[in-house]
C-alpha cells in the first residue's frame, strides 16, 4: 500500500511539475515577443519621392541613385524623344549613413529640376516610434529635415528668383513627420506632415508652404511591392490665380510604381509627375500632368554596404 501511495504521489508531483514547466515556457515565450517591433513596413528608406520610416542600420552606408526621365507622352513626349528616355529632368547621387539603428544622415548632389539648379542637399532623420507586433505601439514615426543651397550661377536680374544676393538666398529647407502603420503582412500605410521654406521666390509665391503627403505599399510577393504616393501642397488661391494668369499651373505630384529588393539592392520603377527629385522643389513646383501625357518613369537605386561589423538581422 505504501509503494502504491508513493507512486501515485511521484506521478501528481511530475504532473504538476511538467504543467508548471509548460507555464513558465510559455510565459517567457510571450514575455519575448511582447513588444517586437514590426519589420519592412517598406522596404526601403524611400517610398516613391518622400521618406518612409525604415531607417538605415547602424554602420550602415547606403549607396543612392535617384533619375527622373522626361516626359513619356504629350507635347514633349512619345517616339520623338523614346518616350522621354532620350532626356532626363533630375538626378539625385547620394551617400546615407545610419549612426545607429534610429538616426541616419545623408549627403547628396542633384541636378535640379525648377528655379534652382545643381543642388547640394543634407539631410538627417530620426525615428521616434517603432510600430510592435501586439499593437503597444500602433504605427512607427520618423523625423526628417533636410537643407538644398544651389551652386548654380546667380541671375544677373534682381527680380529674377534665380538671383542670389547672399548664400541665405541659394538655401531651402524641409521638416516633415513621417507616420506608418503596417496592417497585416501585406499592406503599409504613410501620412506625410511637410513643411517647406524657400527663402527665395518669385513674385506672388510663398516662401513657406504646408503639404501633405499620402502613400501606400501592397505586397505583390516576398521581394515584390506596389506602391503609390500623393502630395497635396497648400498653395494660396491668390498664388494660384497669379500664375493661372500668367500660364502657369502647378500640379499635385503623383506616383506610382514597384518596389522591388535583391539582396543588397532595393531598386524602385516609377512612374510619377513630378520632374524633381527634391522635396523642396517637387512640393511647391510640380507644373508637370498626368492628364497631358507630362508624366514620366523614373527609377531609385539603393545599394547598401554593413561598415564596422557584419549584419546581425535575418531577412
Amino acid at each position: 500500500m505504501k509503494r502504491l501511495i508513493a507512486i501515485i504521489l511521484f506521478c501528481c508531483t511530475g504532473s504538476i511539475v511538467s504543467q508548471a514547466q509548460n507555464d513558465l515556457d510559455k510565459l517567457f515565450d510571450s514575455a519575448a515577443i511582447r513588444h517586437q517591433p514590426v519589420m519592412y513596413t517598406y522596404k526601403g528608406t524611400r517610398i516613391i519621392l518622400g521618406h518612409s520610416t525604415e531607417m538605415l542600420r547602424k554602420h550602415e552606408l547606403d549607396f543612392r541613385v535617384d533619375h527622373r526621365f522626361g516626359d513619356a507622352a504629350g507635347e514633349f513626349g512619345g517616339p520623338k524623344s523614346f518616350f522621354g528616355m532620350d532626356n532626363s529632368t533630375d538626378i539625385r547621387i547620394a551617400f546615407e549613413y545610419g549612426i545607429s539603428d534610429r538616426l541616419m544622415v545623408g549627403l547628396g548632389r542633384s541636378k535640379g529640376s525648377g528655379i534652382q539648379s545643381q543642388l547640394i542637399d543634407g539631410l538627417i532623420k530620426y525615428k521616434l516610434l517603432s510600430q510592435t507586433t501586439d499593437n503597444h505601439v500602433p504605427f512607427s514615426v520618423a523625423l526628417m529635415a533636410n537643407v538644398t543651397i544651389t551652386a548654380m550661377t546667380s541671375a544677373k536680374d534682381s527680380v529674377n528668383p534665380a538671383f542670389f544676393k547672399d548664400a541665405a538666398d541659394r538655401m531651402n529647407y524641409v521638416v516633415q513627420a513621417i507616420v506608418s502603420r503596417k496592417i497585416g503582412d501585406r499592406l503599409s500605410l504613410t501620412l506625410s506632415p511637410t513643411y517647406v521654406h524657400r527663402n527665395r521666390v518669385g513674385y506672388m509665391d510663398m516662401n513657406n508652404m504646408f503639404a501633405l503627403g499620402a502613400a501606400g505599399r501592397l505586397k505583390l510577393s516576398k521581394r515584390v511591392g506596389f506602391i503609390v504616393e500623393y502630395f497635396y501642397p497648400f498653395r494660396t488661391q491668390e498664388s494660384k490665380d497669379y500664375y493661372k494668369s500668367q500660364g502657369l499651373s502647378f500640379y499635385n505630384p503623383l506616383g506610382v510604381g514597384l518596389e522591388i529588393e535583391t539582396g543588397g539592392h532595393v531598386f524602385h520603377i516609377n512612374f510619377t509627375n513630378a520632374t524633381a527629385v527634391q522635396e523642396s522643389q517637387f512640393i511647391p513646383e510640380t507644373t508637370t500632368s498626368w492628364l497631358q501625357g507630362q508624366y514620366r518613369w523614373g527609377f531609385n537605386i539603393s545599394r547598401r554596404f554593413t561598415l564596422f561589423g557584419k549584419k546581425n538581422w535575418k531577412k
